[in-house]
């Protein structure tokens, strides 16, 4: 793949507490390289991704992250519990009402993955957001820079992303004219550039909601026909296979990692998960750990919760298809029917 590659547990957290030795510059540049077509649809927007959160290794990285960690604190997730399970509860209902009528019913796209996102944007005080608008960008923008489109997806997966950074541009020039306490009002106070402003926007908006769709996915999928504790399966799905499975790192200067001798500019991709460390892993460590671990813990426990009778009493239709990235695993979609129905309906 073109990588040196850490999956010993303690070696990936020893590069990710070395920020200076292995820096994260190539932590959202695109695994595949992009077409020249691709490139000029997303400057037709002005696209750019200048360090900020998970890319920065520069004095701007804590000003930037503090003021996003914010949204994120202790509290605040706790508070928003009973806004995730009445959100997911109403989903579970309405899933069971199909399956108890002989349908076939898609956990991912019926419980999984409204949610996350519906409690992102009122943690983050985003509102008027369309919803199914905003999945679909996410997933298009992991698939551009994770994934391995030829140049005809290339150029679909950049009209996509260039969209959702037009949409982010318009936030950005609504918050500059009448400032608020919102995630763009926030930014804007903190003096970045546009550019800056779009960059955060961009990947927070995905990362902070998609990931956690693709954990409960995972989580769903593991636990269907089985009465599950739901905080165990959570755990076990982060330490196992989470979500995020690798992430990325390039090597500053000649270093070693282990007993393997790596030259400056080696891209470096580690293994988050899979590979017997702690469940906490899937999150990172260090100055660049995930501002959303408790929020994505909490909404995945919550999920399994409010589901998991639903779950027992379910079986796969067919193997669910993948998402499939360098960094993003987890099923596309998890077709069941009630246990005992033949799934012909």
């Amino acid at each position: 793949m073109g990588y040196w590659v850490v999956d010993d547990p303690a070696l990936a957290r020893e590069v990710l507490l070395d920020p200076e030795t292995f820096r994260p510059d190539n932590a959202v540049l695109a695994h595949t390289p992009l077409s020249v077509k691709a490139l000029r649809v997303l400057s037709g927007v002005g696209f750019a991704l200048p360090p900020t959160l998970a890319n920065n290794a520069g004095e701007s990285h804590r000003p930037i992250r503090a003021a996003v960690a914010r949204f994120f604190s202790p509290a605040r997730v706790a508070a928003v519990e009973p806004l995730a399970r009445e959100l997911t509860s109403a989903r579970v209902e309405a899933a069971s009402v199909r399956l108890a009528a002989g349908e076939q019913v898609d956990l991912v796209h019926a419980i999984a993955a409204d949610p996350p996102a519906l409690v992102l944007l009122h943690l983050l005080g985003v509102a008027d957001v369309d919803v199914p608008a905003l999945k679909a960008w996410s997933l298009d923008s992991l698939e551009l820079f994770w994934g391995w489109p030829d140049e005809d997806r290339q150029l679909e997966l950049a009209h996509s992303a260039a969209e959702f950074y037009a949409w982010l541009r318009t936030r950005t020039t609504a918050a500059r004219k009448t400032p608020g306490d919102d995630l763009f009002g926030t930014l804007v106070s903190l003096g970045l550039t546009d550019e800056e402003v779009c960059a955060v926007g961009y990947f927070l908006l995905i990362a902070g909601q998609e990931t956690t769709t693709q954990l409960i996915s995972t989580a769903f999928h593991r636990s269907v026909g089985e009465l599950i504790e739901p905080a165990g399966v959570v755990e076990k799905v982060l330490r196992e296979a989470s979500s995020v499975p690798t992430w990325r790192r390039v090597a500053a200067r000649p270093t070693v990692i282990g007993e393997a001798e790596v030259p400056a500019g080696a891209p470096v991709l580690l293994g988050l998960s899979g590979h017997g460390g702690p469940a906490d892993l899937a999150f990172g460590i260090g100055i660049h750990r995930c501002l959303g671990a408790g929020l994505a813990r909490l909404e995945a426990r919550v999920a399994l919760e409010c589901a998991r009778e639903l779950l027992a009493g379910v079986r796969l239709v067919d193997e669910p298809p993948m998402i499939d990235l360098l960094s993003f695993r987890a099923p596309k979609r998890l077709l069941v029917v009630t246990d005992g129905n033949t799934g012909d309906n």
